[in-house]
């Protein structure tokens, strides 16, 4: 047998994985984006769809030099982050750079729905939901603001869509990447039908949209361009696989309803994979999962461990100093903050909604932190993080057990935050379960290259994948007097915050305008 390739297109970086057919990383490139994105605006956060592609191709090179023949490589699939969007012209070429995730901008002034459609979201207490899914479309945004552009699109595409036509030519994406304001059938996981509301509220019409493939599924092959680009073989197969998230549940092994996926990454995020549809917070729709007619029925903290990053940057200046001086990761270094000081950070809880929500938290939430006294040191701040973190996936778990009417046993922890053993252990014990690290970090990756190794008849199906590829490096048990103790500070405190600052968040809302 070969090898595997996944790339990986975050948020920060791209990473070209190599995988063999039992999950071990045989080789791994990197290319971190400089900048991150670029904000012309207050709010907006774009990027040019070439830099991905360019940044793509220096991490697939970069893997040859490491003793690796492309000539080896059996099989590609992507994953990316989620709800980036790219419109492209007749030839492919982008026409205003890609607006990633981050983006906060949202289309103002836009036309009226219908009189009857206006009616039945009035009479089923939607309307402002629905008004809050046109604004943030960006198609919407492009159609309004930039209706000479629109007039122009052929294709309006995820930052996936757009990285597997340079990959193979054709104009095809995952079902399990459709993550974002698009008009997409969580329930069927397809296009939505003709007559869907989702065609009145969007600009976007049915022929700008790429043919969706399942995870598994081939895609088409890689071209004379990219092979260039890439170092690959031409004609190399390309997978279907999924968004990051997806890919990062599959590659944690989580394939049934008892085992939680967390993922500690720029978004938190609790998941569970169903075989059937299920809403854990209602009206917000299930995600595709990475494996064919599955769903995961995910809870996210919009901000989640992009605030250890907001830590450091205001907080953590010695750390940072430490780190360069010392060449160690800097998150690292926080680990001692968390050994110096107690469960429970002597009363200082926070709640982490650095960003509002949709429903819960809704849109007026803003972050909170309360308890503090004279005791109180930034080490007592960043555990309030942590621990506001986990009660917040917590509060997620809750939810999803409620409506799937399954409990979870175990938890598999991914993302830069599972790097952290201290991280690790407040997490077994805010949960009350096993906390399991899986045997790479790469689980998005991994994931993606499970989706290959299905296609190429490797492993007959995902559950055979997963039983091959996947494994458990380290498990971090709760204890149970620091369990009772968060149990408590759960729900006598942290439960009650939101309802008790709410009225105030929304007088926030009125006087200053913000969260819109």
């Amino acid at each position: 047998m070969g090898s595997l390739l996944a790339l990986d297109l975050g948020t920060q970086s791209v990473r070209a994985l190599l995988f063999d057919a039992h999950g071990n990383l045989e080789a791994r490139a990197q290319v971190k984006f400089q900048p991150i994105y670029h904000s012309p605006h207050p709010g907006w956060a774009e990027q040019d769809a070439d830099y991905y592609w360019s940044c793509l191709g220096q991490a697939c090179r970069e893997l040859w030099p490491q003793g690796v023949d492309p000539a080896c490589v059996e099989g590609v699939a992507l994953t990316t982050q989620r709800g980036t969007t790219v419109a492209v012209d007749h030839q492919g070429r982008p026409l205003l750079p890609a607006i990633t995730w981050l983006d906060q901008r949202e289309a103002e002034g836009l036309p009226a729905l219908p009189l009857w459609l206006q009616g039945v979201f009035n009479v089923v207490g939607e309307a402002e939901t629905i008004d809050y899914f046109r604004r943030q479309a960006e198609c919407n945004w492009i159609a309004h603001h930039h209706p000479h552009v629109w007039a122009r699109t052929h294709k309006f595409l995820l930052i996936s869509g757009y990285l597997n036509f340079r990959l193979c030519g054709r104009y095809v994406d995952s079902l399990a990447s459709q993550v974002g304001y698009l008009p997409f059938d969580f329930k069927r996981l397809d296009w939505v039908k003709p007559w869907d509301w989702k065609w009145k509220a969007l600009a976007v019409r049915q022929e700008q949209l790429p043919e969706l493939v399942p995870p598994g599924g081939v895609m088409g092959h890689i071209g004379v361009d990219a092979s260039r680009m890439t170092g690959l073989r031409e004609g190399t197969i390309l997978v279907s696989a999924g968004a990051d998230k997806a890919c990062e549940v599959l590659g944690s092994g989580c394939l049934h309803a008892d085992l939680g996926a967390l993922s500690f990454g720029t978004t938190a995020t609790i998941n569970t994979t169903q075989s059937r549809y299920m809403e854990a917070t209602k009206l917000l729709p299930p995600y595709p999962a990475a494996v064919p007619g599955a769903f995961l029925t995910e809870v996210q903290t919009f901000r989640g461990f992009w605030m250890v990053n907001w830590f450091k940057e205001e907080f953590g200046h010695k750390e940072q100093w430490l780190a360069e001086s010392e060449g160690v990761v800097v998150e690292t270094l926080f680990d001692a903050l968390l050994r110096e000081t107690p469960p429970g950070a002597m009363g200082l809880m926070l709640q982490p909604y650095w960003s509002p929500g949709i429903r819960e938290p809704g849109r007026e939430a803003k972050g909170a932190l309360i308890g503090f006294g004279d005791v109180h040191t930034r080490a007592h701040v960043y555990r309030a993080i942590i621990e506001g973190l986990a009660f917040a996936l917590l509060d997620g778990r809750e939810r999803i057990e409620k409506r799937s009417r399954h409990r979870l046993r175990a938890l598999r922890v991914s993302g830069g935050g599972a790097q952290s053993d201290e991280v690790m252990r407040i997490t077994a014990n805010v949960f009350g379960l096993p906390a399991e690290r899986p045997h790479t970090t790469e689980t998005s990756g991994l994931g993606a290259a499970m989706n290959v190794a299905v296609a190429l008849g490797w492993h007959a199906n995902h559950a055979k994948a997963v039983a091959a590829m996947t494994r458990v490096s380290d498990v971090f048990y709760p204890q149970d007097e620091e369990h009772r103790l968060y149990q408590k500070l759960y729900n006598r405190v942290w439960k009650r915050m939101y309802s008790q600052l709410r009225p105030m968040y929304q007088e926030i809302r009125q006087i200053t305008g913000y969260p819109r």
